[in-house]
This record gives C-alpha cells, structure tokens and sequence, in this order.
C-alpha cells in the first residue's frame, strides 16, 4: 500500500465470502498493530468498517459495483485485487468486466490483480494479453490418501469412521469438508456421540459470526478440534491446528433453468481444481495429511476446473447492473466468460415484466430498483409497498426472504409465522440468533426507507400480495380435487405436505419453491385474496388444437399467467388464424391424423420412384417430411371448414396431392409409373411402387400370364417390374424380373408342386401355347 506508483489512491481487495473478507481485514490490522477500521477496513453487505485514513478495503465482491455505479471513474481506487478468482463468482466476473471498461476509457492508471492458487492462469494471461506473476509461498507438503467412492446418503457415516482412521494415526486438528448445512448437521450428531471428548465445529455461511470465529482458532481448552464445513473454509481462511482434511467429494451449486426462471440447488462431485484448494487447507501451517473418499481413478475423471457462475445462475440482478451502467448488451464488455444468451434472455423478459427496463433503456422505476442492495424481484416488492403504506411489512417479508428459514423443518410454510416470529423477537429483544440476523437485514432495509419497526399484527393476505409483485409468475391456483398440489401462473405444478396449514388455500403466492422433475416443492408461501388479483387479471383470445376433443378451439380467456379463471367460445373466429393453427398442429401430429391410405401411398411412391430412376428435377419431393412441411401449399385449400380430427380423416388425400400438380406432371406420372397394367388374361392389376425406386412389384396369379414371354416395364422400358407370380390360392410361387427364363427353365418344376396341390386346374405343358385365364380353367 506504500507502493509510489498509488499515488495516495486506495487498494480494492475482493473476496468472494463474508467471513473472509472481514477475517482478512482483522489480520493486516493485527500485522500493523492496529484497529480494523484505520489504514485497513473492510466493507460487506449492510456492514462497514473504515474510516478517513483507511488505504486497503476488503470487500465482498458485490460491492464493487456498487462502488462503481456510484463512482464512474473510481478516482480514489488505484489497484484492484480479485482474490480467489478461480471461484468465478458472478459478482467477479461483472466486477472485472466494469473494471477493465473503467481502465479502457476512463483511468489508463488503474491496476487490475488477479489471483489464486488453482486457476488456469497461463490461459487467462493469454485471454487478457496481461503479465503472470507466480509464487510458491509457504505450502508445506501434505500426503493424498485415497479411499473407495461413497454416495452422497451414506456421506456423514463414511466421514465418521475415516475421522477415527485420521485421529488414531495422525497428530493435529481436522477440516472435513462437507457439501451443505444437512450434512453437517448429521455428520456432528454421529461424531458428539461417538466422540465426546473432542469439540465439534460447524463453519457454513449461516451460522453466528462468533461460531464461525470460533473454528478458525484453537480450541481454549486445547481439545483435538474437529472442524465440518462447507466451501467457505476452501479459501482465504487459515484455520490454526488444522494438519489433517477429509474431503468428501462433493460441492453444492445453484443452477438456473431459463425456461422455468427458477435456481435449484444440485450436488455435484468436486472438480479438480476445487479439491487442490481443499488439500492445500492441511499443509499452511506444517506438513499434513489429506483424505480423499474417492478413488485415485475417479480423479482423473473430474473436471478440471469449476464451471463460472455467470453460466449457470439467475442474471437479472446482472442485467439491472449493466442497464444502469448504460449498456443494454452485454458483449459490448469483455468477459472471461461472456453471459449465456437464454439466461440473458430470461433476465431482460423478468426486469420489462417488473417494468425496470423499457425499450433498451433503464427506466426511472429501474433506478429505484437499483438503490437497493439486493435482488431486483425484491427491490420491486420494496418500492411497490410504499404505495400501499406496507412498507414495514415489506422490510420484514423482505429479510425473510433473504435469509435462512428461522423455523424448523416441518413447520408450516406460511411466511407469515416467520414474520410474526421476528416481530415477538424484536417485542422481546430475544437471544434467537436467526431472527438477529433477518432483523438486521430488515433494519437496513428500514434505514433505506426511512421507517420505523411495526411490531403489529400483520395482514397474512398482504403479504402475500407483496409476494405477487415480486414472483408473479408464481402465483399460484389449487388444482381441482386439491391433492396440495397448485397450478403456478408459469404453467408449472407445485406441491406441499397435505398436512400443512395452507394446504387447502385456493390461491397461493409462493415466495419460496425449487425445481423437481414434474413437480416443484414449495418452502415458503402466503396465501392469497383473489380480490387483490383482479388487477392482474388478463383477457386473450386463443385458437388452438384440443388434443381430448379432437378440435379446433376458439376462445377468450380470462387468466392470469397461464392458470385459465374463465373461457367461453368465441362465435366467429378469424378463419385465416383458424387455418393456420390446423396447419401448424398437422405439422407436428400429421401422422397422427391424415389419412396416408393405400392411394396416397401409391402416387407419393409412383412420384418418389420416378424422382430416384431420373432425377429430382421435374416432379416435386412427395416425401412424407416434406409433404408435412408444405402443408400450406397443397392442403390450405380443402381445410377452410375442418375443424375436427374426424373430417381430418376423411379428407381425400390422394385426390388432393394429385390435384397439386399440374396436367403436364400428370401426364408424366401416367406414362412413365402406370398405376394398372393389363395382363393376357385381360385383367388389369395393380403395380405396387416403392418409396425409394425399388423395382415396382406386379403380383398375379401365373394363369393369368399364359404366353406373355416379356417381362413388363415401366419408366420408358427401362425398370423392368418384379413378378410375383402366385397360385390359384394367391400364395406366391415364384419372384422373377425374367419371364422367359421362367417358361424355359423353371415352370416345368413348378408345374408338377401346382398339379399335385391344385389338381381340378389346367396346367399346360407348353406355357408359351396356353390360354391365360382370368378365373378357373378347368382341366379337360
């Protein structure tokens, strides 16, 4: 921070997590002797320590942006740090974006740090055309131990025994990372019991800032410490003792899914370079040892590094920063990683409907959004409470919603008793350390608004209207024959626990769901009057196939999202819009609903055989793939009053599909592809064609062909037929594209087999001489 070349100007230092940054900022404090808050501070969500003379800031990486919106030029800043950028938070890369922008046009002397222990460095050096700087450090060695697989159910029981494993061979305290908040809970629960005399730590994001102090330090007794912990003890923390990590192999992520605009909480194994970090953690201080339970073959199947947020997650909030920065797209920046299209997509459709954004523009309702430190859906629910004087409420609703669920699991999932909890917390200035966390978020929220606490008694419908503003889409209807199942506004289902106490509402708004294949499960919700919906309430009119009735629908609807409040029938429909919605359904369903019979399979083949034998280019492509493409050419015409599958069906598709063409490929169709030929009998039969020029298949029974010495042929004489020739009973006899050959060589055998087998019937020795017969010629 001494260094001339700042010239008197800041140091930014981002860290990717809360208990980082400030851990961090207390350490520089404590090598200078000092109070955090003087040359060293730090600033995180709704906290901040610094103070006039303060030269380096630590900050979470939200805040960064933050910091730029409000300072475009960042004239007090001189360097930048991105610490633990191998985690590609969004918040970094959104950081780094802006950053580079700001160095591009507006401060040449503004210096940009990357860094971190596992990153590709050399190919993000390449990508940003900067200097890489490596160091070795202070890591000591630390040994690999590899063990069997094990899934993610029996996770906490195969930690438990190969901790007694650690303990019984290895000196020093252990960090066992394990994926989440539940498997830490029951991983502690198996080892109080099975070890006593050791103190068990838990470090996970929600926990209490003097419990997550408290497993970074040795233990004051000085027990042998255990610490569980999630991803947050990967990076930046050195916990003193640790010699031994256990690491169990996974890595909880949200991910988000464009389609249904929800993030849902999936369990993946750890990549490689997530699994280096973790090993690290048991050699900062001395040589260690590190547990790995998985095999040594599964590692070289992970991926090498953790995939960047910005591809995964929810980038409305992303969106909101950008428009506000005065960019409306996103490639106009240089990422790392630029934002995915469908997720972008997704985040301007949520900020137009919360109408944030218009016509490529921030909007002034947009600003107000911004000015809060949160997520533009809360944000909304903010300022829209301030019409309705719900503004108390709103700071409550939102602060539950933000933090974790103060409740138990299998309480019920209405919102309103955790608000009703935080209110008695705050009547009761109780010791209930999740309740202290949701308040404090609520005062900030307060602070921002100007208001004061309410403690009153709260209108469980308007919360729930609050609830609406904010996640529209998820309101939410029960279904009929209410299972606890709900219909949301999107068109998705939901579900909840029959039991629960809002089980039986008929409308929902749901604060809180995740996404399950086929049905959602709902965490959080309030219920919902459908008075405060009327404004929501929308009429469209709607033409479409309705695949039960078998018909083509017309109606208005009265709905709000997809769930349908009421639909009558519309008396004259648009015909042209009718039509089309027939057209569009035959071309996904025609299969199913055109009659392809015998005569429209014929001329389609006669006219694809023709197509193979001499080429494509004087009839059209009668494929069936094709034919459903053009529907609009040759059906539109005979489908001006269909408008059920039953006269579908009876529509003359042959007649049709012949009509299309005109006289001359008629004509041409008629000459070259005959669809009879007349046999010396004076029958006249049928030519079977097939779809891809096969040779076309004449069947007759042999009487009828007495005397016809040459094979017949089609296309100008060039595609001799293949003659089935059958029995009196019509069983075939013999295949042949020769005839003669049959009369000279093969007839004499098969004479004797249809003398035995058919002995009333005339069988000539010379076949050349005999009479062709159409009927039964009896032997004389």
């Amino acid at each position: 921070m001494d260094e001339p070349w700042l010239q008197g100007k800041k140091i930014l230092m981002l860290e990717p997590r809360k208990l980082a940054a400030i851990s961090i900022a207390q350490r520089m404090a404590q090598i200078l002797n000092e109070q955090v808050g003087e040359r060293i501070g730090y600033r995180v969500r709704f906290n901040t320590c610094v103070g006039k003379q303060t030269q380096i800031e630590v900050i979470t990486e939200g805040i960064l942006t933050r910091m730029m919106q409000q300072d475009n030029a960042l004239e007090e800043v001189g360097l930048i740090i991105f610490d633990e950028f191998h985690e590609r938070s969004i918040h970094a890369d959104l950081g780094l974006a802006i950053s580079r922008e700001i160095q591009q046009v507006l401060r040449p002397d503004l210096k940009l740090l990357i860094m971190s222990a596992t990153l590709d460095s050399k190919d993000l050096s390449t990508n940003l055309k900067a200097p890489l700087v490596e160091s070795m450090g202070k890591a000591f060695p630390v040994t690999i131990n590899y063990r069997e697989g094990t899934d993610l159910y029996a996770l906490p029981e195969s930690i438990s025994h190969t901790i007694e494993e650690a303990i019984s061979e290895h000196d020093g305290d252990l960090l066992v990372f394990l994926p989440g908040q539940g498997e830490i809970n029951k991983t502690a629960q198996i080892l109080t019991q099975r070890y006593p005399q050791l103190a068990i730590n838990k470090l996970y994001g929600q926990l209490a800032f003097n419990q997550q102090q408290a497993a970074l330090f040795p233990h004051p007794e000085g027990k042998k410490k255990i610490v569980l912990a999630t991803a947050i003890a990967e990076t930046s923390l050195t916990i003193e003792g640790i010699k031994i990590v256990i690491d169990g192999g996974y890595m909880r992520t949200s991910r988000f899914n464009p389609n249904s605009g929800l993030n849902r909480l999936v369990t993946i194994p750890v990549t490689q370079d997530t699994a280096t970090q973790r090993t690290g953690r048991a050699g900062r201080l001395s040589p260690g040892v590190c547990f790995r339970l998985w095999s040594i073959g599964s590692q070289e199947r992970l991926l090498p590094f953790r995939q960047p947020e910005i591809l995964e997650t929810d980038l409305t909030f992303l969106a909101l920063e950008l428009y506000k920065w005065g960019i409306n797209d996103p490639l106009k920046l240089s990422w790392v990683t630029p934002p995915p299209q469908g997720n972008w997509s997704q985040a301007i459709s949520t900020l137009e409907h919360l109408g944030a954004i218009a016509e490529g523009k921030i909007t002034r309702h947009g600003i107000a959004l911004h000015n809060f430190p949160c997520h533009p859906r809360i944000a909304h629910l903010l300022v829209y409470s301030q019409d309705l004087g719900l503004e108390g409420l709103a700071t409550d609703l939102a602060a539950v919603l933000e933090e974790k669920d103060p409740l138990p699991p299998g309480e019920s999932l209405d919102i309103n008793l955790r608000i009703e909890g935080l209110r008695r917390y705050r009547a009761t200035s109780s010791s209930h350390f999740t309740y202290k966390k949701i308040e404090q978020v609520a005062k900030a929220y307060r602070q921002i608004l100007g208001i004061k606490a309410e403690n009153k008694p709260i209108d469980p419908y308007a919360t729930g209207m609050l609830i609406a503003q904010a996640f529209s889409e998820r309101i939410a209807s029960a279904r009929p024959a209410n299972q606890a199942q709900f219909q949301l506004a999107n068109g998705k289902i939901a579900s909840m626990d029959k039991k629960d106490d809002l089980a039986h509402e008929p409308w929902l708004a749901i604060a809180q769901m995740d996404e399950r294949k086929g049905m959602g499960k709902i965490f959080m919700a309030a219920p919902l009057s459908p008075t405060d919906l009327r404004p929501m309430v929308k009429s469209t009119q709607r033409v479409y196939w309705d695949e039960q009735e078998a018909s083509l629908q017309a109606v208005e609807e009265l709905k709000i999202g997809q769930i349908v409040l009421q639909k009558k029938r519309i008396q004259n429909p648009d015909p042209q819009l009718m039509q089309q919605t027939l057209l569009d359904m035959l071309a996904q369903q025609g299969g199913k609903w055109l009659t392809f019979d015998d005569d429209f399979m014929q001329l389609q083949h006669r006219i694809m055989s023709l197509r193979a034998w001499n080429g494509p280019e004087s009839l059209p492509d009668f494929s069936t793939a094709q034919l459903l493409k053009t529907l609009k050419i040759w059906l539109s015409p005979y489908l001006k009053d269909v408008r059920s599958g039953f006269e579908i069906k009876k529509l003359p598709l042959a007649t049709i599909l012949k009509n299309s063409l005109n006289y001359e490929q008629q004509e041409e169709i008629k000459g070259l592809a005959p669809e009879k030929i007349s046999l010396p009998s004076g029958s006249a039969l049928s030519i079977k064609y097939g779809m891809d020029g096969e040779p076309p298949v004449l069947a007759a029974r042999l009487q009828e062909l007495f005397g016809w010495s040459t094979t017949p042929k089609v296309n100008n004489g060039k595609i001799p037929l293949l003659i089935h020739l059958l029995s009196p009973g019509f069983k075939p006899v013999q295949v042949t594209q020769d005839l003669k050959s049959f009369w000279d060589n093969t007839y004499h055998e098969v004479r004797k087999e249809l003398k035995r087998r058919y002995p009333k019937h005339h069988w000539p020795e010379n076949p050349w001489e005999a009479q062709a017969v159409k009927g039964v010629r009896r032997k004389s």
